[in-house]
């Protein structure tokens, strides 16, 4: 094997290799779980991710070559290898993880500390594997859903905005939100990871990988769209003074009846592009496109200048006045922000956009490195944790931890199930459910998927 990284014996930390030797001797089962703690940027967290680790790579199982390169590294990285354990593994499951994993349904919304997922072994012989898989089963959930989580925050206050201003607050919010994160994540794959966690919430994305993502492992034929966009270089390259050629060039290129085009327009003047270039210079040509321009602003002070450019877009091509007493653009303009753009930003560039009068469906934002790469584990203080062990007289005995330097890192003790109770969802012990629905289902059993989500119902959870 050449490439460590589908090699699943070594897609873990290097403590936890000598871990098989650290648990009691009649140690038979070990359950794990996984929770957002309290006490994070949120008090809830949006559950999505879990069905694209199960497919990329607990389906594939592990080999005798896996094995092979697996104790030449470990060995040579000076820990022991536990070489018996995982052939017991081929030999006996085929390189299938004899594992259980219980979730909650993906796109549901909890409070923060409620289980997301157990999980626990199903063979004695592989009692160590439950915590062994602790880092890629808890680097596959914290990332998505704390994506999801912030990106369903930014709806929520999106959608407020909206309530308040605009007359048809459903048919305008799914493009509120478009990502422009994907050159700023580490990777292909976490882009496309982080950007399907985005697109649960929203309908545009600039993220390609994010609609690969969606179809392979959510079946979703097509997860988000986009529209024909400048940027810098396609504008500057015409020169300061062939700046109104290069705009009448996107209108005759992309403009059309009904055709959206975005036009990053501060490449020298932002205020001058709006007031004249825009406003009079191509006024007429925008208006008989039979479309929609979106202006974008890209520098400045983010909670002033998207509300300028509103602002001069309306003296040059009028506005209305809705229902609700909020002034619309003529429907042939719109402004974009896709600098400076966090959940904070959002709230502000909102609010006083209304104070002036102006509704919130005037501006789309575009957000990049503040949704898909300024998240880390501790944003929802994600963690993984044993929560019982099964002993040899066959009893799942409580385990946890309760740090009495830091109460807010304890853990849960006993095998836990999830209710709904009073429209929210909490944990209990597993002996307390009595006949109460556990919201814990198996979704992988020994190889097999158990539960395969549609992203349609995912995005129909999250947003119920």
């Amino acid at each position: 094997m050449s490439d460590f990284n589908i090699n699943p014996i070594l897609n873990t930390d290097s403590y936890k290799l000598s871990h098989y030797l650290q648990y009691p001797p009649d140690t038979k089962g070990v359950s794990i779980y996984a929770e957002a703690r309290a006490g994070g940027e949120y008090d809830h967290v949006l559950f999505f991710g879990l069905q694209m680790f199960l497919k990329q790579y607990l389906s594939k199982p592990v080999t005798a070559a896996h094995i092979e390169e697996a104790e030449e590294i470990v060995t040579g990285h000076g820990l022991p290898f536990n070489r018996a354990g995982w052939q017991h593994i081929v030999d006996r499951h085929g390189g299938y993880l004899p594992m259980e994993i219980e979730a909650l349904p993906e796109g549901i919304v909890v409070p923060a500390s409620t289980p997301l997922l157990q999980a626990r072994n199903t063979d004695p012989k592989a009692f160590w594997l439950s915590t062994y898989i602790e880092t890629a089963l808890l680097r596959a959930v914290w990332y998505p859903a704390t994506v999801a989580t912030v990106s369903h925050g930014v709806r929520q206050t999106i959608s407020a905005a909206l309530e308040k201003s605009c007359d048809s607050p459903a048919e305008v919010l799914p493009f509120r939100l478009h990502d422009f994160g994907a050159r700023g994540t580490t990777s292909f794959e976490q882009a496309g990871i982080g950007g399907a966690a985005h697109l649960v919430n929203f309908m545009g994305t600039d993220t390609v990988s994010a609609l690969v993502y969606a179809k392979r492992f959510y079946g979703e034929p097509m997860a988000g769209f986009s529209i024909p966009a400048a940027e810098h270089s396609t504008m500057t390259a015409w020169g300061e003074d062939g700046e109104t050629e290069a705009f009448r060039n996107m209108l005759t290129q992309f403009g059309g009846k009904g055709r959206l085009v975005a036009v990053v327009s501060d490449s020298y003047d932002i205020y001058r592009a709006v007031k004249e270039t825009w406003g009079v210079t191509l006024k007429d040509e925008v208006e008989a496109m039979g479309g929609t321009l979106v202006v974008r602003p890209d520098s400045g002070d983010p909670t002033i200048v998207p509300i300028d450019v509103v602002e001069m877009l309306g003296e040059s091509f009028g506005f209305s006045t809705n229902a609700k007493g909020y002034r619309v653009l003529n429907p042939a303009v719109r402004v974009i922000q896709g600098d400076g753009v966090t959940p904070a930003t959002i709230k502000v560039i909102l609010d006083n956009l209304m104070a002036k009068g102006w509704s919130a469906e005037n501006l789309a934002f575009g957000m990049g490195a503040g949704l898909l790469q300024k998240v880390n584990r501790d944003t929802l203080r994600f963690a993984l944790k044993a929560n019982a062990r099964l002993n040899g007289s066959g009893d799942w005995m409580p385990v946890h931890k309760d740090p009495k330097t830091d109460p807010s890192k304890a853990s849960k003790a006993g095998l836990q199930a999830v209710v709904e109770e009073n429209g929210s969802c909490r944990a209990v012990q597993l002996d307390d459910l009595g006949g109460r629905r556990n919201l814990l289902q198996p979704v992988w059993r020994n190889g097999e998927l158990l539960v395969d989500h549609s992203f349609a119902e995912i995005r129909e959870r999250a947003a119920g």
